[in-house]
């Protein structure tokens, strides 16, 4: 039952910050909590021994910073999600973490089940910037042609793999690419959820990808959508 549990570890400074959420996330069925760090130090060797499926990565830490350590991290473990948890919504830290690979930003005043859905999206490959200023430094990001998680995406500017998308599933890639969640998009579009999880499941065939984030990443730098 472990092994099918989501592996979550936690980098932070302040203990309370890490013993809240550790608390909150072994409440969960589906997720465990196996390492803590107070530093990108640590938060290196924690992701080297234990290996979890995401790291709630905090920028600002003594001895190496959150930023670093998530470059050091994904580019050792590719596989391994990260979600950057700042107090700060600041552009710059937006435009590091996805240089450095993380999947995510979000503000440490989210709540439980904002964060709680952000990690189980992360580990489902999903990208988790849902907040005004995320999104728009992303979309930036990607258009100066950098490399949102390293070289993990470099393939994904070939455009003939690319099959042609009906207008429906551009629809949904532009819903996806403003990093909504299935129930989200199907709201949106008045559509159900079910009919949402066989366009996305459609689209990332067409575009030979593993997971919703390489399908974001290859739309905005081709053009598909904004």
């Amino acid at each position: 039952m472990r092994d099918e549990l989501i592996r979550v570890a936690i980098a932070d400074d302040q203990e309370l910050v890490r013993s809240g959420w550790s608390h909150i996330i072994n409440a969960q069925s589906d997720m465990e909590m196996v390492g803590y760090a107070a530093n990108g130090r640590e938060a290196i060797a924690v992701a080297e021994q234990v290996q979890p499926h995401v790291f709630l990565m905090d920028v600002q830490m003594p001895k190496y910073s959150g930023i670093a350590a998530t470059r050091d991290i994904v580019a050792s473990f590719p596989e391994l999600k990260v979600i950057i948890l700042t107090t700060f919504e600041l552009e710059q830290y937006v435009y590091d973490g996805i240089r450095a690979g993380a999947v995510g930003y979000m503000l440490k005043d989210a709540t439980p089940n904002e964060l709680i859905e952000a990690i189980r999206a992360a580990h489902r490959g999903e990208a988790i910037y849902r907040t005004a200023v995320a999104s728009k430094v992303m979309s930036q990001v990607i258009r100066m042609g950098e490399k949102p998680a390293l070289q993990r995406f470099e393939l994904l500017c070939q455009d003939e793999r690319a099959e042609a998308f009906t207008g429906r599933e551009i629809e949904v890639l532009q819903q996806m690419a403003y990093g909504w969640r299935n129930e989200d998009i199907a709201s949106i579009l008045h559509i159900s959820e079910s009919t949402v999880k066989t366009h996305v499941h459609r689209i990332l065939q067409k575009l030979a990808v593993d997971d919703r984030t390489q399908a974001v990443v290859y739309a905005l730098r081709n053009g598909i959508v904004q």
